[in-house]
C-alpha cells in the first residue's frame, strides 16, 4: 500500500479545509440547541397568552351572567367575587 505524498500547500489547504467543517459543525449544532430553546419559550409565552384569553372570555361570560341576573350594588360585588373565584383557579 503506498502512502499518500502531500506537498506542503497541500498539506495547508487541508487543515484548513478541515478546520472549517469542524467549525461549521460546531456551530450549526450550537444553533440548533438556540433555535430549540427559542421554541420551546415562545410554546411556553403562547400557552400563558391563551390561558390569559380564557380567563377573560370566564370574566366576560361571568359579568354577563351576574349583570342579568342580579340588580343594584350587589351586582358589582359579585361580579368582584366572580372574578376573584376565577384568578384563584387559574392560578392553582
Amino acid at each position: 500500500m503506498d502512502v499518500l505524498q502531500l506537498s506542503t500547500f497541500q498539506s495547508v489547504l487541508l487543515t484548513i479545509v478541515a478546520v472549517a467543517i469542524s467549525l461549521f459543525f460546531l456551530l450549526s449544532a450550537a444553533l440548533a440547541v438556540l433555535a430549540i430553546t427559542l421554541i420551546k419559550k415562545i410554546k411556553l409565552v403562547v400557552v400563558k397568552a391563551e390561558d390569559a384569553i380564557d380567563s377573560v372570555e370566564e370574566a366576560t361570560e361571568t359579568i354577563k351572567n351576574i349583570g342579568s341576573n342580579a340588580s343594584g350594588g350587589l351586582a358589582f360585588l359579585k361580579v368582584l367575587k366572580s372574578i376573584v373565584e376565577i384568578v384563584d383557579r387559574k392560578s392553582k
